[in-house]
């Protein structure tokens, strides 16, 4: 056998490895999804109107700078309950605390005005602290939707109720789309909880 006899299959084998990896180089990236709390579900009738509440100063929901992002993080609590990561290629529309201001102005207006901190009115002012906002992998295939903050309510200056909420809601699917969703779930009912809460305090009419 000659040596370009011998050299043949070589030669075949890298330019199909070449093909290949040209192949895998020209294939189109995959794009980018975004995400966000989608629309506000629809007041339960079931359970009558809710109680009205009096004007409310919301300020902008605050949060820690790893949630001042629009990175979509997740954990997976059955390899390593400390560690997070990201999906490459799934991201909010913006920060979770700014989806979840926009979502409890619109929801707390449907019982009453809703004001910002520029507003010169005499109100109760409501601050919420974002401490959570994560998809939990329980297992492979099985995961949840966590959202958690602080609620401070103050009034003339002073503080008068301050509690930690905490929501969950199972995720229909183990992907990005399927976390958006609990996420979602999980945020209104925090923020149905929130809403109950401030039904329940002393609050006076802005003057």
């Amino acid at each position: 056998m000659s040596l370009a006899e011998f050299n043949r299959p070589w030669a075949l084998a890298l330019a199909c490895i070449a093909m290949l990896a040209g192949c895998a180089t020209s294939a189109p990236a995959t794009p980018d999804a975004r995400y966000d709390l989608g629309a506000r579900p629809a007041a339960n009738a079931a359970n009558g109107p809710a109680t009205p509440l009096p004007p409310v100063k919301v300020l902008a929901v605050s949060a820690s700078r790893d949630l001042e992002t629009d990175v979509f993080v997740y954990r997976l609590s059955y390899v390593d309950a400390q560690r997070t990561g990201s999906y490459a290629n799934s991201h909010w529309t913006m920060p979770p605390a700014q989806l979840l201001t926009q979502r409890l102005r619109d929801t707390l207006s449907q019982r009453g005005p809703v004001l910002t901190g520029a507003d010169t009115v005499r109100a109760p002012l409501l601050e919420i602290e974002l401490t959570g906002f994560e998809q939990v992998f329980d297992a492979p295939e099985r995961s949840h939707g966590v959202v958690s903050v602080r609620a401070t309510l103050t009034q003339q200056g002073r503080v008068i109720a301050q509690r930690m909420f905490t929501a969950s809601a199972s995720a229909p699917s183990a992907d990005a789309s399927g976390g958006a969703r609990a996420l979602a779930a999980a945020s209104d009912d925090l923020i149905a909880q929130v809403g109950a809460w401030l039904g329940a305090q002393p609050l006076t009419a802005s003057r």
